[in-house]
């Protein structure tokens, strides 16, 4: 990798480790070539573009930071930013996704039309927005994406969708595992690219494998964080469960200690 490029990839931690979004870049890259097994134009399109939205986003905002120029935050910041006529990178995510997510469930297998497909675009953004939200430490994002895309995985049945959905799983599965050790170790992140593809892959999967009464779960669970998360510090509310702040820092190397700079974002 040449000087310029990791130095553009670079990115210091929340424990002041310097990591890289080369992680991010390579799991994007993994994951649109494995979901390009499902014949499905669409699928491709979609993850490549979620991914694509999430690089930009990862490169341009150190830029805006240094220029001087106010970055948004939440879901609340970049529609606040939208109605004040300021497409930010973080804006152009926002009404990127869903506009991709649509894309790709309008032209899964199955019935086409219908109240469903609204419904699972809003779930596989809503997955990719959340799988972002939870990319605050090592490891996080990945724990919490990996088993779901192992299970939907694994519970597919043998028809035209299920067998798309299977695959979708598993385009997230493979990249998410082979990064998670570098993750771990702080040689490397998701950014929003790796994390916002990953998560649209499975919430793609789900959309495929699970029954309509238990999409409808899962989507009110993503809505439910997703707006918790505008109020309340996941990480926070995770250091302060001792089951969940165990989970967190499995496999994690060592918390610094308090004189390290800690506590920003990943």
């Amino acid at each position: 990798m040449i000087p310029a490029l990791r130095a553009e990839l670079a990115r210091t931690n929340f424990a002041g480790r310097e990591v890289s979004l080369a992680e991010g870049a390579l799991v994007v890259a993994g994951t649109c070539a494995l979901a390009a097994r499902t014949g499905r134009p669409a699928d491709l399109a979609a993850l490549t573009g979620i991914g694509g939205l999430g690089l930009l986003d990862d490169l341009l905002e150190p830029h805006q930071r240094r220029a001087g120029r106010p970055v948004s935050k939440g879901l609340r910041g970049h529609l606040s930013s939208l109605r004040r006529g300021r497409v930010t990178t973080g804006a152009a995510k926002a009404l990127g996704i869903p506009v991709l997510a649509l894309l790709a469930t309008a032209a899964a297998p199955g019935p086409r039309g219908g109240p469903m497909v609204p419904l699972d675009a809003a779930l596989m953004a809503g997955c990719a927005n959340l799988a972002n939200l939870l990319d605050l430490r090592p490891g996080r994002a990945l724990k919490a994406m990996l088993p779901p895309a192992a299970l939907l995985a694994l519970a597919a049945g043998q028809d035209a969708r299920s067998r798309s959905g299977a695959q979708l799983a598993v385009a997230a599965l493979v990249p998410g595992l082979a990064a998670l050790p570098v993750d771990l170790r702080e040689r490397g992140m998701l950014g929003d690219a790796g994390a916002n593809v990953l998560g649209a892959a499975v919430g793609a999967a789900a959309t495929r494998v699970l029954p309509v009464p238990a999409r409808f779960a899962l989507l009110g669970g993503v809505v439910a964080l997703t707006l918790a998360s505008e109020r309340v510090s996941f990480s926070a509310v995770i250091e302060g469960t001792p089951a969940l702040r165990s989970l967190d820092r499995l496999g994690r190397l060592p918390v610094p200690d308090a004189g390290t700079p800690s506590g920003g974002e990943r």
